[in-house]
């Protein structure tokens, strides 16, 4: 166990400030910690609503990212690609004692092998970057990757587009993943390869900046290599009816067979329709498991209670009109 880091002594820095950057940002203002948060852009309403401080940095500019670094203890990416890549670089230059990278959705260890994966983004490099930092025999950098299966928001009117989300593993619209509540339509696979349903664990984006904030409280040093968390847990299948509850109106469902979701990917790549093939990969994602994990190790540690899908999802739509 090493030895805590005092509130007074921690300098957080949040990379990008898009929507979930920026609601770490006012999750992380209401603690004593000195909050910076590096963007491209100058973001004032984001420093006087936090009283935090943003630097506009070029993330393609390593000296100028070090130095934007310099005296932070735990750097928070919300960003991916090469830009993450070169901030991974440039906050062990800084000797940042911690970093938390941008892999929140799906758990490390349920995803496809390096070069296999469909949404890698660069995160199997970033994370392989990281594995090597971190044993360093000269100032080694931790790494800890926070891991909450899906986020509630993919389901948002609007989808993840409406939070400045998603474009990434190209599910920022509404409808992009499995469900439109908004159109009562959903697309569901129907079992995993061994033939039982499909499960994911789902949490609110709004929960996961309090469960990072409070894991902080349990000072950075503790950390696992991998925190997990969960708001809701259950089948792909119970997602949808309950959707179709809170709502009062039948969905129109179309259930995919295992097999059916491959055969349809080999069929729309050999027609090279990228967009239908990627709608197709995230049934295949999740059928095979990518967003699901039984312990949620983090919601043990911390006193966070996340809200239920069924809730938010009364909050967010509530019954159709």
């Amino acid at each position: 166990m090493g030895k805590r880091t005092t509130t007074a002594m921690m300098r957080i820095a949040i990379a990008g400030a898009g929507g979930f950057a920026s609601l770490l940002a006012r999750e992380l203002s209401q603690s004593a910690y000195a909050i910076l948060v590096l963007s491209t852009r100058e973001h004032q309403d984001l420093e006087a609503e936090c009283d935090c401080q943003v630097a506009v940095v070029d993330y393609a500019n390593l000296e100028g990212l070090r130095f934007a670094l310099l005296g932070v203890d735990l750097v928070i990416s919300t960003i991916s690609g090469s830009e993450q890549l070169n901030l991974i670089d440039a906050a062990r230059r800084a000797r940042v004692r911690c970093f938390v990278p941008s892999e929140f959705e799906g758990a490390i260890g349920h995803r496809p092998p390096a070069g296999s994966d469909p949404f890698d983004n660069g995160s199997s490099t970033a994370l392989q970057q990281l594995r090597h930092w971190s044993q360093s025999r000269q100032h080694p950098m931790k790494y800890t990757v926070f891991s909450c299966g899906v986020f509630y928001e993919r389901f948002a009117p609007g989808g993840l587009q409406a939070y400045n989300m998603g474009t990434s593993f190209r599910v920022q619209d509404q409808g992009d993943y499995m469900i439109d509540i908004g159109n009562s339509l959903a697309e569901i696979p129907e079992a995993n390869p061994q033939g039982r349903p499909v499960q994911l664990v789902m949490t609110s984006v709004v929960d996961v900046a309090r469960f990072v904030a409070a894991a902080i409280e349990l000072g950075i040093d503790t950390w696992p290599r991998e925190f997990k968390m969960r708001g809701t847990r259950l089948t792909a299948q119970r997602l949808q009816e309950i959707c179709s509850e809170v709502r009062g109106v039948n969905f129109d469902v179309t259930t995919r067979p295992y097999e059916e979701i491959i055969q349809w990917l080999r069929y729309y790549e050999q027609n090279r329709d990228e967009a239908k093939w990627y709608s197709m990969q995230h049934l295949l994602q999740t059928a095979d498991g990518r967003y699901n994990f039984r312990e949620a190790n983090l919601n043990d540690e911390v006193q966070v209670q996340p809200l239920t899908f069924r809730q938010w999802l009364y909050n967010v739509w509530g019954p159709a009109l």
